[in-house]
């Protein structure tokens, strides 16, 4: 486990990371995120920062609002799983990961999603189902090159999905 929140993997957002025990978002620096949070009129970054705060239905609310007002965001059908996930709807958010991951196939967004996929079947307690998805996710980032905050994140979640995995056998 990695206890110094430095070294916790980027959120995409100043002043917010993944915990690595339980993958959630968390904010880490709170006088960091306000002023980023301050600076940006992106609905996503505040969805995101409501998420990390752990408020689920202002981050729906927020949701709600900006996928109305551009109802083909790639990244807030994302986010809207992350949301799903949070708000205990891992049904629901399993079945619109999997359409998004067809939706995605083949793209540079498939990574993104099968980490999202990840991360909902972890929050379930499917370990094997997580890291899988992790795998799968952290295989297509290293192939593309990207950056790598999104390479350790996926290593960091898979490496946790293995643990816990390991753990029921």
């Amino acid at each position: 486990m990695i206890s110094d929140r430095r070294e916790w993997p980027d959120a995409g957002f100043p002043g917010v990371a993944v915990n690595p025990e339980t993958l959630d978002t968390e904010v880490v620096d709170e006088e960091r995120c306000a002023d980023a949070l301050a600076a940006s009129s992106d609905p996503r970054d505040h969805a995101l920062v409501e998420l990390a705060r752990g408020h689920v239905s202002a981050a729906a609310e927020i949701l709600v609002e900006a996928r109305y007002a551009d109802p083909e965001s790639f990244r807030l059908k994302v986010l809207e799983l992350d949301v799903l996930r949070a708000g205990n709807r891992n049904d629901r958010a399993v079945e619109r990961a999997q359409q998004l991951l067809s939706e995605s196939k083949g793209t540079p967004n498939e990574a993104m999603v099968l980490q999202y996929l990840g991360k909902i079947q972890f929050s379930r307690g499917n370990y094997a189902a997580a890291e899988k998805a992790f795998s799968q996710a952290l295989d297509l980032r290293v192939a593309a090159s990207a950056d790598a905050s999104l390479i350790y994140s996926s290593t960091v979640a898979l490496g946790r999905a293995r643990e816990l995995r390991s753990r029921e056998q």
